[in-house]
């Protein structure tokens, strides 16, 4: 009978939905899920009730310890090291992993980040390539440095972004190629076989999104503006602002084939309502306007009662 494949004690730290493939991957490993560090409960909702961030959720459904915390300072560290861990991988946790906590596992951390690093180190790196108008995007593991992004590679694997994928698109395709890359590293670990390798070639910061960021800017060219609608969807949504208030854009595409609009200015052709940039229109499929739910652009169109006097900024 053939020995057993050596296995690892791990710690799990992530929060968000995108971070769920990979916490149930290594749930479902070889390894040993010692506990999970995630941001505390935050308020959600119009009632603002204190809410478990997704992985904190999760880790409950596994009956995993959890450890929440939205900075990481002695008392978590020491959590860690008492867990006795011999790996930490992280996947989207939202904060920074100083020196003690970095060294609390025998073996470091790895981090799974949705970027082909160098290019998009940072907070947003899928946003911002989508919104850079890249044309392929990927998925990076790699050893866990005190410096952002920049410790040497395991794993990179590459993927196309398409023409009309959104940043919520890609990102929910990443964390499932994503899972099962990382789970593959952390089994190479275990056997001795990973290699990692420097980073090479010129790196890039992906900033984390503002609401700045969500404004498009009309006078643009349309693949442009497309590109910023697509990077900022769905969150935090792109906008451009109808008299003097927020009109949020939840589903547009870009209309090569469409008579030219000024930037700003709204049309209707066919039942199809479009929007004017700098080149190309864009035809609006969702909207929201100011203290009003989303409905189809088509819908507020016919509600408006002048609109010829409707123009966006």
């Amino acid at each position: 009978m053939p020995p057993a494949a050596p296995s690892l004690r791990i710690v799990f730290a992530g929060t968000p939905a995108v971070a769920l493939p990979t916490l149930d991957a290594l749930a479902a490993s070889r390894h040993e899920l010692l506990a999970v560090v995630t941001r505390a409960d935050a308020p959600l909702g119009r009632k603002r009730l204190l809410t478990p961030s997704p992985v904190a959720a999760r880790a409950a459904e596994l009956g995993v310890a959890t450890i929440k915390a939205n900075r990481l300072r002695e008392p978590e560290t020491e959590a860690v090291r008492e867990r006795a861990a011999d790996l930490g991988v992280i996947v989207a946790y939202g904060g920074l992993l100083r020196a003690p906590m970095l060294a609390a596992p025998r073996l470091g951390w790895i981090n799974l980040h949705f970027s082909l690093l160098p290019r998009w180190r940072g907070a947003a790196p899928v946003q911002r390539a989508v919104m850079a108008g890249d044309s392929e995007t990927g998925s990076a593991v790699f050893q866990l440095v005190e410096e952002l992004d920049a410790g040497d590679v395991f794993s990179l694997e590459r993927r196309p972004i398409g023409a009309d994928e959104t940043a919520g698109d890609v990102l929910a395709a990443l964390s499932v190629s994503g899972a099962a890359q990382l789970a593959s590293v952390v089994d190479a670990i275990a056997d001795g076989t990973a290699v990692a390798t420097p980073q090479r070639g010129e790196v890039t910061i992906a900033a984390k999104l503002t609401q700045g960021d969500a404004r498009l800017p009309l006078a643009a060219a349309g693949d442009a503006v497309y590109a910023r609608l697509r990077g900022v969807s769905p969150e935090p949504g792109a906008f451009v602002i109808v008299g003097g208030e927020r009109f949020k854009i939840h589903a547009a595409r870009l209309a090569k084939g469409a008579d030219r609009l000024p930037p700003g200015a709204f049309g209707s052709r066919g039942g199809r309502v479009y929007l004017g940039t700098g080149t190309h229109p864009l035809e609006l499929l969702t909207v929201q306007p100011a203290g009003k739910k989303a409905m189809a652009a088509a819908d507020w169109w016919r509600g408006l009662q002048r609109p010829e006097e409707v123009v966006a900024e």
